[in-house]
C-alpha cells in the first residue's frame, strides 16, 4: 500500500507531524470530485433549458450516488491512513472519536 503523506504542522511551541491520504488516494478523490462538478454543470444546463423534471431527477440522483461514493473512498482512505497511523499512538483514541463523529455525520446527512 503506498505510504501516507505527511504533512508537518508548525504551530507557537510545537512542530507535529499529521497524517494524509496517499498521493495516490487525493488523485482519485479529485478525478471523481471533477466528474461530479461536470455532472452539476450539466444539470443546471438541462434546468435552464427547461428540461423535464423526470430527467433532472435521474441526473440529480446519478450527482447523489457519485457523491456517496466519493465519501466512502474517503473514509476508506482516512481509515488506512489517519486513523492506522494513529491507532497505534496515544493519539488512538481521539483518531476513533473523530472516525465516529464523521461517520454520524455522514449517515445522518444521507
Amino acid at each position: 500500500m503506498p505510504e501516507p503523506t505527511r504533512l508537518v504542522v508548525r504551530g507557537p511551541a510545537v512542530t507535529e507531524i499529521k497524517v494524509y491520504l496517499t498521493p495516490e488516494m487525493e488523485k482519485n478523490l479529485d478525478a471523481r470530485l471533477a466528474r461530479i462538478e461536470g455532472h452539476v454543470r450539466s444539470v443546471r444546463r438541462m434546468l435552464a433549458e427547461h428540461q423535464d423534471c423526470d430527467s433532472l431527477l435521474i441526473q440529480m440522483a446519478a450527482v447523489k450516488a457519485a457523491m456517496n461514493q466519493v465519501i466512502i473512498k474517503l473514509l476508506e482512505g482516512h481509515i488506512e491512513t489517519c486513523v492506522t497511523e494513529c491507532v497505534g499512538t496515544e493519539e488512538g483514541a481521539d483518531a476513533l472519536d473523530g472516525l465516529k463523529k464523521a461517520l454520524a455525520i455522514v449517515l445522518k446527512s444521507s
